[in-house]
């Protein structure tokens, strides 16, 4: 992995990030109080981001690449979405990392800290956590779309397999 040393305010930076679905929706002054608590990490294929298991309060946003998230050695799913969120779980409770996240291609990747939070006042504390925590929403509440989406449509299976073995009419 390569990692760059906290940003510096940047306008091609603070572009850039203007055009993450998942960040085009904030100020300007937002993405630059972001950037001066984050990190860019490059990962060539292979490396891995985050190691399930482990422990940690960083949370990574894809800027591109392609990752797979696997849990206990199995590929639960694979992204190459800009803005994906990464690593947030943990990031909010605390508790050890749900699962391993692997780039399967060349990735870069936003990092923040966000125990930096704690560390900062006024308005730029403010600034940085609505920012981190309405991403956290919105990426939580998109996953809990698609699983509520997965778990009607495996119960909607499983009632209509058990009705059609009972002999009724198709």
């Amino acid at each position: 992995m390569i990692e760059s040393k906290y940003l510096e305010e940047n306008d091609k930076l603070v572009n850039s990030l203007k055009r993450i679905p998942s960040l085009n929706q904030f100020k300007e002054s937002e993405l630059r109080v972001l950037l001066q608590k984050s990190k860019i990490q490059k990962y060539r294929q292979g490396e891995r981001i985050i190691k399930e298991g482990s422990s940690g309060a960083w949370v990574y946003i894809l800027v591109y690449g392609r990752i797979d998230i696997v849990k206990n050695g199995r590929i639960i799913t694979t992204t190459d979405r800009r803005g994906e969120l990464i690593g947030e779980i943990g990031a909010i409770d605390g508790a050890v990392r749900s699962a391993s996240v692997m780039a399967t291609e060349d990735t870069v990747c936003l990092a923040t800290d966000t125990r930096q939070i704690t560390r900062m006042s006024g308005d730029d504390r403010l600034a940085f956590g609505y920012i981190l925590y309405r991403v956290f929403a919105e990426t939580l509440a998109e996953r809990l779309r698609v699983t509520t989406r997965e778990l009607i449509k495996q119960q909607s299976g499983f009632r209509l397999s058990g009705w059609l073995s009972k002999g009724c009419p198709t």
